[in-house]
């Protein structure tokens, strides 16, 4: 079984810092830890102070992920046991900016691993990415375990991130946990600049103009996840027992995989005059470079993944909070 528990006992000590609350990802996890573990139990903490859901309903602190002493000092204010680690720059982004990314993705995990290895995080959650592999890895069913040469600065630092996580849990006891994530599409967040990001505009696109320019061609396919089953697995390997998480680089992670096309046809049941065209740019060369579909067999097995969302009923639910909440149809 996944480990989606109520506040209990057990976890009435838990004490969680999510670092990076404010992006793609961090948004609706924290809504989600602060309704699971309560909202004193999570601090919230991002480089810059929005005006959101975010900083407004709970405990929020502004910190520099790539600031060691800064982590540290909230560790101890808030006898922190938990870290979500989930400041990055993402693939697209990555790109125009290497050096800034390496930086970012890979010496803000040296702060949290070295913190823990000093005892001063029980637990730590770190997001790797398809992104690890590339243009010479098996497309179809991506095993858990096969050739990573990956082709973006993205994937590199995650590629190596993982490397890190595996040999400070080998070497230090630090219990660090990890999925690859694939494309995520969210309906509350905006998209933080990923290869994948068009699987989320098309559904706004659609809505407000009837029409959407896909970045990647028609026949592109690619692992995707809708938000709530990856919020839904992000907790789950951190609540499953440690004796459980066998994988301590980072465990394959999958819903559905899908093209822009049958995307595109998916909406026209919705938006019968929906109009769909193609123009690939600079991303296309990433998503080439990624899996098609992936074997997550080792996160089913060992800590009881299941999703819940397809591309079809992905695409109700969609449709139905965004006309709900965004667009207020």
């Amino acid at each position: 079984m996944l480990y989606l528990l109520p506040l209990l006992h057990n976890q009435m000590d838990t004490k969680i810092l999510i670092i990076g609350a404010c992006g793609q990802i961090g948004t609706e996890l924290t809504a989600k830890l602060r309704a699971t573990y309560g909202v004193n139990n999570v601090v919230a903490s991002d480089i810059r102070k929005l005006e959101n859901d975010v900083v407004n309903n709970g405990i929020f602190e502004v910190v520099n992920a790539l600031d060691y002493n800064q982590i540290e000092h909230l560790l101890e204010k808030y006898q922190i046991t938990d870290v979500y680690l989930m400041a990055a720059l993402l693939s697209a982004t990555a790109e125009k900016n290497p050096a800034f990314a390496w930086d970012l993705n890979m010496n803000s995990l040296f702060h949290v691993l070295n913190l823990a290895k000093a005892g001063k995080i029980k637990k730590i959650f770190w997001p790797s990415s398809i992104a690890v592999f590339g243009p010479t890895t098996p497309r179809q069913n991506t095993p858990q375990y096969t050739v990573m040469e990956p082709s973006t600065v993205y994937g590199i630092s995650k590629q190596t991130g993982e490397r890190w996580c595996e040999y400070y849990h080998k070497q230090y006891g630090v219990d660090v946990r990890s999925i690859r994530y694939p494309g995520l599409i969210s309906w509350s967040t905006e998209a933080g600049g990923g290869t994948t990001d068009y699987a989320v505009d098309i559904y706004h696109k659609a809505i407000t103009d009837g029409k959407f320019t896909s970045f990647l061609s028609e026949n592109s396919e690619l692992p995707m996840m809708y938000m709530d089953d990856a919020i839904k697995a992000t907790i789950g390997i951190m609540q499953a027992p440690a004796e459980q998480i066998k994988i301590r680089s980072a465990y394959n992670l999958a819903a559905m995989s899908f093209t822009p096309k049958q995307i595109g046809e998916e909406i026209k049941k919705h938006y019968p005059n929906f109009e769909l065209s193609y123009e690939p740019d600079f991303r296309q060369k990433i998503a080439d470079s990624w899996p098609a579909s992936i074997d997550d067999t080792s996160a089913r097995k060992d800590w009881g993944w299941k999703n819940d969302f397809d591309l079809e009923n992905m695409t109700v639910d969609m449709f139905k909070n965004l006309n709900e909440h965004t667009y207020k149809k």
